[in-house]
Formats: C-alpha cells, sequence, structure tokens
C-alpha cells in the first residue's frame, strides 16, 4: 500500500490481494480511503492512502480510480474525509457545512462526463439537508457510513443487474467487450463484466473478446486483468480488430458500461463504443449496455447534450512514457463518444431490461 509513492509498512500486496474475491476497488481503514491504483495495473498491485478530500479529488482526476460507479463511491468517501477534515478547524456550524460543500463541488469538477459522480455527491447533499441539526461528530460519522452504504448498494446492484443480463447470454456466447465496466470501475463487481461473471457462474460457455481500449488501454491491462485473475477464457483484439471479428461470424454479442445516459436512451461510454454499435447494427449483432439506474440522467433530453470530456493530447501522443508521434503534434482526445439508442438493443439495469430503450421506457422503469 502507498502512501505518496512509497508502500505503507505492515500493509502488503498479499495481505490486500492474495486472492481474487479478496480484490477491492477502495476501501475505508483508519480514517482513510484506500484506493487501488489502476495505473499501476496489471504490473503492480497497489494502494493509493487518501487522507483529504483533495487526494480523492487528484485520484478521480488522474484515473487512479476510474469507471463511473467506482468515481461516484470514491466522490462519496471524499466528502465523508472533508468532514473529518473539518474537525480540525474551529469553524461555526455554517462554516463547517460550507466547508464540506465546497468540497463537494471540487469534487464535481474532477470529470465531466459520467454521471454517477453528481448522483453520489447529491445523495451525500441529501442526507446533509435531512440532518440540518446534527452535530459536527454526527455530520462525519454520518457521511462515512453513507458513503459505506452507496458502496455495499453498488456490489449488490451490479449482482442483480448481472442476474438479468445473464439472461439474453446463450448457454455458448462469444462476447465483445470494451474498455473496462468490471470490479474495478464498480464497487467490486462489474456492470457488463457482472453480466458475462454471473453467466459463467450460471455455467455458461462464455468466451470473451476484449479490445485493448486505446489509448490508455483498460481493456488489455485491466479486463483482461479481471479476466486472468478470475479464470474466464478470453482473447484480447487490438481496437480496430473488432468489424473483421464480426465479419468473420466470430462475435455473438456485445456487451459494454456506459458513464451517462441521456433521458431518450442516448450512451455515452468510452470512445470508440459508437464504432462498435454501427459494426454490430450492420452485421446484426446484439448490442447491450449495463449500466445501473444511477447512470441516467433525465435532466438531458438526449446524447447532444452530454458533455465529452477532453483528455490530454499526451495520452495520444505517448505510451509509457515514450514518444510515439512527433514531439508537440497535435492530437484529439475525448474520452468517450455518444451511442444513440437506435443502436442499442437493450438496457440491462438492476430494474430490468428495456429493449429498444427509449424515453417513454426509460420512464416507466424509473417510476
Amino acid at each position: 500500500m502507498r502512501r505518496n509513492g512509497t508502500l505503507l509498512e505492515g500493509l502488503t500486496e498479499e495481505t490486500m490481494i492474495n486472492k481474487k474475491e479478496n480484490m477491492e476497488t477502495m476501501f475505508w481503514r483508519d480514517a482513510s480511503l484506500y484506493i487501488l491504483d489502476q495505473r499501476l495495473l496489471p504490473q503492480k498491485k497497489e494502494y493509493i492512502a487518501c487522507h483529504d478530500a483533495s487526494a480523492v479529488a487528484e485520484a478521480i482526476c488522474n484515473m487512479s480510480v476510474r469507471g463511473a460507479p467506482a468515481i461516484g463511491i470514491a466522490a462519496a468517501f471524499g466528502m465523508a474525509l472533508a468532514a473529518q477534515e473539518a474537525m480540525k478547524m474551529d469553524f461555526s456550524p455554517d462554516q463547517y457545512r460550507a466547508y464540506i460543500r465546497d468540497a463537494a463541488d471540487n469534487l464535481a469538477r474532477t470529470r465531466p462526463t459520467a454521471v454517477n459522480l453528481t448522483w453520489a455527491l447529491d445523495r451525500i447533499e441529501e442526507w446533509l439537508r435531512g440532518n440540518e441539526n446534527a452535530s459536527r461528530k454526527e455530520i462525519m460519522d454520518g457521511l462515512r457510513k453513507e458513503a459505506s452504504k452507496i458502496l455495499v448498494e453498488d456490489i449488490e446492484i451490479n449482482r442483480r443487474m448481472g442476474k438479468r443480463g445473464s439472461e439474453l447470454v446463450p448457454e455458448r456466447a462469444a462476447i465483445l467487450t470494451h474498455c473496462n465496466a468490471g470490479a474495478l470501475a464498480t464497487g467490486g463487481y462489474g456492470t457488463a463484466l457482472g453480466v458475462i461473471r454471473t453467466a459463467v457462474e450460471q455455467g455458461k460457455k462464455i468466451h470473451v473478446y476484449i479490445d485493448e481500449t486505446r489509448p490508455l488501454l483498460q481493456g488489455a491491462r485491466l479486463t483482461a486483468f479481471e479476466m486472468k485473475e478470475e479464470g474466464i477464457a478470453a482473447t484480447l483484439i487490438t481496437d480496430n480488430c473488432a468489424g473483421y471479428m464480426m465479419l468473420q461470424q466470430n462475435i455473438d454479442l456485445i456487451i459494454v458500461g456506459a458513464d451517462r445516459i441521456a433521458a431518450n436512451g442516448d450512451t455515452a461510454n468510452k470512445i470508440g463504443t459508437y464504432s462498435l454499435a454501427v459494426l454490430a447494427d450492420f452485421h446484426s449483432i446484439p448490442f447491450y449496455i449495463a449500466a445501473p439506474l444511477s447512470t441516467i440522467d433525465n435532466t438531458i433530453e438526449s446524447g447532444k447534450d452530454i458533455v465529452i470530456e477532453q483528455r490530454e493530447p499526451s495520452e495520444v501522443t505517448t505510451f509509457l512514457g515514450l514518444q510515439t508521434a512527433p514531439k508537440g503534434f497535435a492530437a484529439f482526445n475525448p474520452a468517450f463518444d455518444v451511442t444513440p439508442a437506435s443502436l442499442i438493443t437493450a438496457l440491462i439495469t438492476e430494474r430490468g431490461v428495456i429493449n429498444k430503450p427509449d424515453r417513454q421506457k426509460i420512464s416507466r422503469l424509473l417510476y
């Protein structure tokens, strides 16, 4: 476990992750949040100790923790840390709450596309509004417990989603997935990979094809890591091999996660998802989105309203510190794209499966 780049004494890789079922995206211990540093996977398994809200914000920004549900959970714990920090300061009750809400604003700015981030912060704010007369200690303890509830609920939601989604998976299936929508992107089970995990647990014969997912290789580094850890048959392919695999009739269905879903079903996910959806439509291959209801943003009408995060060009022009394009060369690096609802076969949620999602079907499921 690391603090400022060094392993924390007495907490080794073996004690934290010695079996696949013990792999935790994050956990709370000794008044700190420990986040598995996904930038180092699969070579190293190390945890970053976050002692304050700003450290959590940094971990979200630099993608030590990533995946829409996971960053929402981390932000909730970040709020608990802000309440803990403020205990050390000579604040009035109003100043104490203002400090916590300032931390929420800072956390909300870290990743603009994933709606689970603001969903989690709104839930913490709802707790604060519902406990106006709470003491500072009651607030500190209450926010930590609420963040822990969000973490536990996320795992249960993913398991329910996995069960519903597995009904769409044949007894034998070759499944293509993009980016990482597994335990590492959530509280510990996964959305798209949760469906695959459940299908495997049911005894179905599954082979997973994993897009490498440029430029940060979340598929090659993280999804492949999870599949290897669990002994699930899988093959890594380059992003530009997906169409060839479909043409050769080697793919039965595609399952991916989501970072934000508009009221009409348009879905933002890792860049490259839209291309897969177009290819799937052309080859008549089912294209599924697996995401919790917290990923649905009813405040936006369609995908045109989704803000797409733009990341540093250096992620495209370099690889593992090696310059792969001429120095100073321009690069375009959107983190996400939007898949129209018309290309989505079904949306898999913890409450049910929405075939050919649209505004009315989504609204019925939500309310």
